[in-house]
């Protein structure tokens, strides 16, 4: 049964991250459609604050692992990177060998709910996901914690527009995709977010997909 299981969620993980290459016919690796329901409940627009010297930020105030970086939020939950525009999903499951690098440097102290296996590290650096995932992760991400902070990019703006859709009024997975493209006009300058930007968004024509130079109204 336990091979079952984790025949599954590898399934799960390659089909949620891997599509198809437009440029070369090749593979390529992308977050892929949200379509799950983590179980984490965040009723309202939640209150995010930047982590000192990333460009990322924090939600000081949500039960979880709860981030948000190049204008997609980051869940990081039982073990699994998930990913949305959306502040309350529904989610994408990430495959570790795509999550971003800022993402993974974000320092220890900024998990509220850090498992287990993170006791003993350092509060302000980042997990030892080299030693959790393993070489062979850590042989395909060779150099992600090694970066020059004077040249990090800047915060993404955030997509404080959410704020007038609460849980109550939150919207379906299909307005979700017409109200961020209409509202949200901010390039992502991560390939994998790009993609995923690209997939979702550019359908909604010229005037609702995001522009280049553009930030949330």
């Amino acid at each position: 049964m336990k091979r079952i299981r984790y025949g599954i969620i590898v399934l799960v993980m390659l089909l949620c991250s891997v599509g198809s290459s437009s440029a070369g016919g090749g593979v390529s690796i992308n977050i892929g459609v949200p379509n799950l329901s983590i179980g984490i409940n965040v009723p309202a627009y939640p209150e995010l604050v930047p982590v000192p010297g990333y460009p990322v930020y924090y939600a000081p105030q949500v039960n979880a692992n709860y981030f948000f970086y190049d204008g997609m939020y980051w869940v990081f939950l039982d073990d699994n990177w998930y990913a949305s525009s959306w502040y309350n999903g529904p989610w994408a499951l990430c495959n570790p060998q795509i999550v971003p690098d800022f993402i993974l440097r974000i320092p220890v102290r900024y998990y509220r709910h850090p498992p287990a296996y993170f006791r003993g590290w350092k509060p302000n650096a980042a997990p030892h996901w080299g030693e959790h995932w393993g070489r062979g992760w850590e042989q395909n991400r060779r150099g992600w914690n090694k970066w020059n902070r004077s040249a990090a990019p800047a915060t993404a703006p955030l997509p404080t527009y959410q704020r007038q859709y609460p849980q109550n009024r939150y919207p379906t997975f299909d307005q979700q995709r017409q109200f961020h493209g209409q509202q949200y006009r901010y390039q992502p300058h991560e390939p994998v977010v790009r993609q995923h930007y690209q997939q979702q968004y550019q359908q909604q024509g010229p005037h609702g997909g995001p522009e280049h130079g553009h930030h949330e109204r």
